[in-house]
């Protein structure tokens, strides 16, 4: 496939286009972006400034990714955003670049699907595999884990973490992390996990094992009366705390309460406190 910039393009000439890359009618490529290999700007789309986009990916119409992060304290420091290989970008989606005190750089993984009318902001970091379904909101510092699916009209605080592998009900208002593994709803006012990811995990051809783990592991936690933070302590001392899948699980929880993630990282703008607070 030969390279194909459409005649009423505009292409920066610091760009960089890969071999086969597709660029339609009425596209934007700005200044030091790069596009990868075979991936397809779709007519109308625009790569602002900063960006850089991996093979096989494909941006559709209207979409505006590169875009200058929307927060008080950027001043026009260089920041970027990298977007990985084979990700889909749908309709009027949008991805800021990053801040110069949030880390610098907006990140998005392999094999991701963004659906349209999605917002993704600053210093985001988003892994590989994920599905982020149409009209989502995602304010800055977001970290979504690989193969994390977030469904329909969410709107999700920033410097929240959801886990990987979990599933989060349309409709929701995330304030707080979501464990791996699990089904969270914040749908009908503070976020509750539901139950583990069960058709998820299956999909994924989870063992056995770790499914049955992982559903002792949450009714420990979450089907108790005890505050999450004494269930987290109570289940270390158990055989089903070997489990990796359960582990993983305990260990984000704790990340959240010791402060390693989710909003109380607000605190903390810069990537050399956070690791000043994690040494600690």
């Amino acid at each position: 496939m030969k390279t194909s910039i459409h005649e009423w393009a505009s292409v920066d000439p610091g760009a960089e286009i890969g071999e086969g890359a597709q660029i339609g009618p009425f596209v934007v490529v700005g200044p030091k972006c790069r596009i990868g290999a075979r991936t397809v700007l779709l007519p109308h789309c625009h790569v602002v400034a900063r960006t850089t986009i991996g093979a096989d990916c494909v941006v559709s119409s209207s979409a505006v990714v590169g875009g200058d992060p929307q927060d008080m304290k950027f001043h026009g420091e260089d920041t970027d955003l990298v977007i990985g290989d084979r990700t889909r970008i749908g309709e009027f989606a949008t991805i800021n670049r990053g801040t110069g005190v949030g880390g610098g750089c907006t990140s998005i993984g392999d094999d991701v699907l963004v659906m349209a009318y999605t917002h993704v902001a600053h210093d985001c970091v988003v892994g590989n595999g994920v599905v982020i379904t149409n009209n989502c909101q995602l304010a800055g510092h977001i970290h979504i884990e690989d193969h994390a699916w977030v469904s329909g009209l969410c709107a999700v605080h920033h410097f929240v973490t959801i886990g990987s592998m979990s599933f989060v009900a349309p409709h929701s208002t995330l304030r707080a992390d979501v464990p791996p593994y699990m089904l969270a709803d914040g749908s009908e006012g503070p976020l509750r996990i539901r139950n583990v990811n069960l058709e998820g995990l299956r999909r994924r051809q989870f063992p056995d094992e770790h499914l049955a783990a992982l559903q002792k592991a949450y009714r420990a936690l979450y089907r108790s009366d005890k505050p999450i933070a004494v269930a987290v302590k109570e289940l270390a001392g158990t055989e089903l705390a070997k489990d990796p899948c359960v582990l993983n699980v305990m260990r984000h929880i704790e990340g959240s309460l010791a402060g390693y993630q989710n909003r109380a990282l607000e605190r903390y703008r810069t990537d050399k406190t956070r690791q000043i607070i994690r040494a600690e």
